[in-house]
């Protein structure tokens, strides 16, 4: 939710319309055992994934390899020395193959995941394991998304992962006046049946691009 939240307060500050939270996972952090030996970094590939760490903090590297700059800004906040690789999980594996890491890694991740990022690193001669350290549960709109979801005023929606994607286009199916901003060509393909009147895919895989996506959307929408 801090997340939704910080997204909407900067959305508000450059537009005059209504913005709406609704949620459509929640993040529950697991209880895990570490694995046995001693890793040399951490691979975190989000924010949430970074606030497991800091849950996990006296026990792990201090060292932090990060999918991108806001995953870094908390993995910092929470006592680790985080390098950003700017990007995505292909950015953040280039990265860490560039800097020549050694290994072992210990990539902390959620209950579903795109690739292996683990296997990846490792095939390519970094040891890494994995651990499952949250998960994100389906939960159902509010009542005030629901209303929005099921009307026929139009609708700009920014998703940020394939799966958010797939559980808007399982409850809203297409609908008329929808404009959707996606964070990456693999969250936009998730929206493509929806048909939707605009599908802005962001130049940046991170909030500053959604930002701009929906920006766009704005300007589109108004001068239809």
């Amino acid at each position: 939710m801090a997340q939704s939240q910080r997204f909407a307060g900067t959305l508000a500050q450059v537009t005059r319309l209504p913005v709406v939270i609704s949620p459509l996972m929640e993040t529950r952090f697991l209880p895990v055992t570490l694995p046995d030996g001693k890793f040399s970094a951490l691979v975190l590939t989000s924010e949430s994934g970074a606030l497991a760490a800091g849950r996990m903090r006296n026990d792990l590297p201090c060292r932090a390899w990060c999918v991108g700059d806001r995953t870094a800004q908390v993995a910092a906040k929470l006592g680790f020395a985080a390098t950003s690789a700017g990007g995505d999980a292909a950015a953040l594996i280039a990265l860490i193959r560039r800097e020549q890491e050694t290994g072992p890694l210990l990539h902390l991740r959620g209950v579903e995941a795109r690739g292996d990022i683990a296997e990846t690193l490792t095939k390519g001669g970094i040891e890494t394991q994995s651990l499952v350290v949250y998960d994100q549960r389906e939960t159902p709109p509010l009542p005030e998304g629901q209303a929005l979801i099921r009307g026929h005023q139009p609708l700009i929606v920014p998703l940020f992962s394939p799966r958010s994607a797939r559980i808007f286009a399982k409850i809203a199916g297409p609908r008329p006046g929808l404009w959707l901003a996606a964070l990456s060509l693999a969250v936009g393909r998730e929206l493509t049946a929806l048909d939707p009147l605009g599908l802005e895919i962001a130049d940046t895989p991170d909030s500053d691009g959604m930002l701009l996506a929906v920006q766009r959307l704005i300007a589109a929408a108004c001068s239809s």
